[in-house]
């Protein structure tokens, strides 16, 4: 067995630029790679973390840059705001899913639909199409994105699935699917809507690692393949067992808070994590979790340098490095060995130790080496 994940994944050649970037979740899955990632993210307080974090970042709105600032980019990712598009959100989003589809197809045929973008009853709905315009845009400018790795509430597969056509008709090879985060060793259920796609060799959807968590059927015994699901007790260094009140209801309805065992993986951790109850096994009530404690349930590193201001949304609206890493390798047509994963996950945060990503000076290059 190799001693890091570098040395079991090469993807020489490649650099990441991550739109919607948050507070780093796909920065720490591509340096578990070893690709360089630059990031684009708005908010002020995912910013402070990735500052801490010594991540490279432009500072600003997506819509006000694009792919001809990093012609070194050989890897385009995003994972857009999903609020509009979540249950316990507005659901403007989830109501805009037709008219996002037709403007897929208006995109497609070079047509600008800023105009109609800025009608959508919630604007942040349409920023799940800024990763077609950047791909559209590289294609024009004669510099495509190799691989792209899309990430949304599975509420938003029905634009994935618009997209595919578009991409396929411009080069790529194209997958589609909802994946379950706890399927991946991720100590949480949490479904997202995956689109992975490749100009040069098909992409690779990864294949599930770890039991598929239903409530009431026992956990697989250690040793089985797949790995048996990963729990909040596995993972917390909390003295006793305990039981997480979620605070919200299945459906947004307030009557009906989820209820999960420290022997359980977490319900899925949002921005609203900060306000979950915990109680012990006598039904007395426990500290809440703390910003490092539901950072490893999104499995970030224990020491991963969270900036407290807006801590729980920055958590919560963070793609899970661990499912991250898989992505980004799928998107390469490669799968990863989780026992070489789990030991480079294991390791503490280190701030990357090269000079800050200058994705304008690096050459593209169609050289993918990978897992054999």
């Amino acid at each position: 067995m190799t001693d890091t994940i570098h040395e079991a994944f090469d993807g020489a050649g490649h650099a990441v630029v991550d739109l919607f970037a948050g507070p780093g979740g796909l920065d720490v899955a591509a340096t578990w790679l070893g690709l360089p990632v630059h990031g684009i993210e708005w908010d002020a307080n995912a910013n402070a973390t990735r500052r801490n974090a010594g991540l490279d970042t432009s500072e600003g709105d997506v819509r006000d840059h694009g792919p001809a600032r990093f012609p070194g980019a050989t890897i385009l990712t995003g994972g857009p705001p999903c609020q509009t598009f979540t249950v316990a959100g507005s659901g403007s989003g989830r109501a805009a899913l037709t008219e996002l589809r037709g403007l897929v197809g208006r995109m497609a045929e070079q047509e600008d639909v800023s105009a109609s973008l800025t009608m959508l009853e919630d604007e942040r709905s349409g920023l799940v199409l800024e990763p077609l315009r950047w791909i559209l845009e590289a294609l024009r400018e004669e510099h495509p994105f190799e691989a792209v790795v899309l990430e949304q509430v599975q509420a938003a597969l029905p634009v994935w699935r618009a997209m595919e056509p578009v991409l396929a008709a411009v080069g790529y090879d194209v997958e589609c699917a909802v994946l379950r985060t706890e399927e991946f060793g991720v100590p949480q259920t949490r479904r997202r809507a995956v689109l992975l796609a490749n100009r040069v060799r098909p992409p690779q959807m990864p294949t599930p690692t770890h039991q598929r968590y239903r409530r009431g059927v026992p956990r697989l015994s250690a040793g089985s393949d797949p790995q048996p699901w990963v729990s909040m007790g596995d993972v917390l260094s909390r003295p006793e067992p305990f039981e997480v009140i979620s605070n919200y209801g299945t459906g947004g309805d307030p009557s009906l808070r989820g209820r999960r065992r420290s022997s359980e993986p977490a319900a899925t951790v949002t921005g609203k994590v900060s306000r979950n109850r915990i109680v012990n096994a006598r039904g007395e009530f426990l500290s809440r979790f703390t910003e490092k404690e539901a950072g490893i349930l999104q499995t970030f590193p224990a020491n991963y340098p969270w900036a407290s201001a807006g801590w729980a949304q920055q958590v919560g609206n963070a793609v899970p490095p661990r499912l991250g890493a898989h992505l980004l390798a799928g998107a390469l047509g490669h799968s990863l060995d989780p026992a070489v994963l789990d030991a480079e996950a294991s390791r503490p945060w280190v701030i990357p130790r090269r000079e800050a990503v200058d994705l304008d000076a690096v050459e593209r290059s169609q050289v993918v080496i990978g897992v054999s």
